[in-house]
């Protein structure tokens, strides 16, 4: 499962040219090691701990002499722990790697390309291209994960409002977010939560026809006027009151707002499937409809995937095993017990596991989804963002200064990189 990107590890340059290495020739996969070895593999997901655990299981089946150690660090602890390990030739043989920290991480060579021939149409080419430095792929995608608005029921029935239609609009949402606030009850329309970007912010900005980035990563898309309006976007909800104001959000977060019934209408990923199933409040009032198209229709698209460590003592193993896990095999399995598989054609029975929501709403984002913006330090322009977007967001600066504060910012970070 993928969170926000603002994970809180600190940059992890220094560390990670202090610890750069080539690690050995790769050896080929399609025969089985005979060498008896234990990999390491770092996951960050408790909820999916057991299904990588069972996915270990079965490439031991196929790969006998090889078993595999599921190694589990949460998210908040995961790229500290992986800086640790990185600086002290201590990283896992396999890991799991995500969009911001990827570039950081391959422009260092902490871990290695994948040296062999690997089907990637299979494959949406979005997730290919952000695991893809310098022409060289280095991760398999595992997962992948888009947006939608996820909305309550009961709140929509009781203010006598329409449930979003598949082709709503920036008006659309607007008119709907109007008639849902109850000041009263102390219910809002939405939650413009600052702090997850990838479900809120990214998603506007593209739909605005802004952007984030360059293409080549080296110039900040902030000063654009059509990222700018994805940005008012949000500040003129918490300005109409349709939102709470940032000290509440930050005090209660939207996702526990959403699920105490105060927010009509919650920007959240394919991946909260499991905790609103496991929900007692929004397991059986909420169900999910595509963003609403502004200039163009976007998402957010990320997803996972899994990479070798450049000092790893069993390449050929770690490599063979990185293959299994971007296998229909493993995705098959994957769908029935995880996030959405990144495979092609094995969706489907990730939708079927919960038939109550239209999650095919997720599968139909991938058609019109954005990458995820990314460059080498990541990390460094996202603490920026925080810094100036904050100011707008409590009204203290307009969002036109603050943006531009921030593509200044932005574009003296991205020239040190």
């Amino acid at each position: 499962m993928w969170k926000s990107a603002r994970s809180g590890a600190a940059l992890l340059c220094v560390a990670l040219l202090a610890s750069a290495c080539g690690g050995g020739e790769q050896a080929g996969t399609d025969t089985q090691p005979e060498e008896r070895v234990k990999l390491s593999y770092g996951v960050w997901d408790a909820t999916q701990q057991a299904v990588m655990q069972e996915l270990a299981e079965e490439f031991t089946k196929t790969y006998p002499s090889i078993t595999v150690d599921v190694q589990l660090t949460p998210w908040v602890d995961y790229w500290t722990k992986m800086k640790a390990a990185v600086s002290g030739g201590a990283a896992p043989d396999v890991f799991w790697m995500n969009g911001p920290n990827f570039q950081l991480y391959a422009s260092n060579g902490v871990i290695k390309p994948i040296e062999e021939q690997v089907d990637t149409s299979v494959y949406p080419k979005a997730l290919v291209d952000l695991y893809t430095y310098e022409g060289k792929l280095y991760g398999l995608p595992k997962d992948m994960d888009t947006v939608g608005v996820w909305y309550n029921k009961t709140l929509f029935d009781q203010a006598k409002v329409k449930y979003p239609a598949d082709d709503w609009t920036w008006a659309d949402f607007k008119e709907t977010a109007a008639k849902l606030t109850d000041a009263k009850k102390g219910v809002y329309a939405v939650g413009a939560q600052l702090t997850s970007f990838q479900e809120y912010q990214y998603n506007t900005i593209y739909q605005a026809g802004g952007h984030v980035i360059s293409p080549d990563g080296k110039q900040s898309g902030y000063a654009d006027p059509k990222t700018i309006a994805g940005l008012k976007f949000w500040t003129d909800l918490i300005a109409a009151k349709q939102s709470p104001d940032l000290k509440t959000m930050t005090d209660t977060t939207p996702l526990q707002l959403f699920e105490a019934g105060k927010l009509a209408m919650y920007w959240g990923g394919s991946w909260n499937v499991a905790e609103f199933g496991k929900n007692d409040y929004t397991k059986d009032k909420v169900d999910v409809a595509p963003l609403p198209r502004g200039e163009q229709q976007a998402t957010i698209i990320h997803g996972v995937a899994n990479v070798v460590s450049a000092k790893t003592k069993h390449p050929a193993q770690a490599s063979a095993f990185v293959k299994f896990l971007g296998s229909k095999q493993a995705a098959d399995l994957l769908g029935k017990k995880g996030p959405i598989p990144a495979y092609n054609g094995t969706q489907q029975d990730w939708v079927k596991a919960h038939p109550e929501w239209k999650l095919q709403t997720f599968l139909d984002a991938v058609a019109y989804a954005v990458p995820y913006p990314v460059s080498k330090n990541t990390a460094a322009w996202q603490e920026a963002e925080l810094t100036h977007l904050t100011k707008a967001w409590t009204g203290e600066v307009p969002v036109e200064k603050a943006a531009a504060d921030l593509a200044a910012a932005m574009n003296d970070l991205l020239a040190k990189e």
